[in-house]
């Protein structure tokens, strides 16, 4: 899932965006009440809709203990978009707790659209990206694109990890830059509090955190692309944030993200407890 993925098919850019502002805001681990020294298990499906129709879901399964973390999905073309992008994804990420941070170790996404395939594969040691392997390997680049350096893959998450916060309460967690790497983009999402609200999710009632997010691209990117101009430049970012139990871990539950398309919308289904 690459935030740079372009087509001059109007559906294909719908799914696309949809599945690419994903890798922005991130998909959800589900929000329930969690055994604070056994590892839990959960299952979630989430929609993806733009002008209320649905254009992609995604199904996760997450494995939440003190100090560790494992995140499974496959997310999907759904609706009108199967018509114009048949795009299937499938992606694993894993990682510890620290104190206060989430810290990736692999993380890996596979996907179609089309009869194009593309696998991209991260792994993290001493807090910084040790190995980067895309196939097909990436295109070579103008002169125009902004290229990476070694400090931008120092203290970076993937786009799955990236959607645990580590927080000590509720009204620490939109106070903090997420930063992200997909195996070629590497961005910053900066989180500022909105307020908080209440939600019932069934597996979670209780305050939520609502943050407003900037996105601000940093390298691995061409300037003038216009997708990546008004996500930076003209995006309205909104995430709501709920606690996994008394983990101090706090994930997304719900999201808008303003596109050239239109609003992007995230919003989980169901979530139930499978072990």
């Amino acid at each position: 899932m690459s935030f740079t993925h372009r087509s001059s098919q109007p559906g294909r850019i719908c799914a696309a965006s949809a599945l690419a502002a994903l890798a922005c805001v991130w998909l959800a681990v589900p929000v329930h009440a969690a055994a604070k020294q056994q590892p839990r298990a959960f299952k979630a499906d989430y929609a993806v809709t733009i002008y209320g129709l649905t254009v992609a879901r995604s199904q996760f399964t997450s494995r939440i203990s003190p100090d560790s973390f494992k995140l499974e999905g496959a997310i999907s073309s759904a609706g009108l978009a199967v018509i114009f992008d048949n795009t299937r994804a499938s992606t694993v990420a894993t990682g510890r707790f620290s104190k206060d941070a989430t810290l990736p170790d692999d993380y890996s996404v596979s996907y179609t659209f089309g009869k194009k395939m593309k696998r991209t594969t991260l792994a993290f040691a001493d807090g910084k990206v040790s190995k980067v392997i895309n196939v097909p390997p990436l295109q070579k680049r103008g002169k125009d694109w902004v290229p990476l350096d070694g400090k931008d893959l120092v203290a970076v998450t993937d786009p799955i990890s990236a959607v645990l916060v580590r927080a000590p309460s509720l009204g620490q967690v939109c106070r903090r830059t997420i930063k992200v790497f997909d195996g070629e983009l590497r961005a910053d999402l900066r989180l500022s509090p909105v307020g908080t609200g209440p939600v019932d999710m069934g597996a979670y009632k209780g305050d939520a955190a609502v943050c407003s997010g900037k996105f601000v691209p940093v390298a691995g990117y061409r300037p003038g692309n216009k997708s990546i101009r008004y996500l930076r430049d003209r995006s309205d970012i909104r995430i709501t944030f709920a606690p996994l139990g008394e983990t101090g871990v706090y994930a997304p539950i719900h999201a808008t993200v303003g596109t050239q398309i239109g609003t992007v919308t995230f919003r989980a289904r169901q979530i139930e407890a499978i072990e």
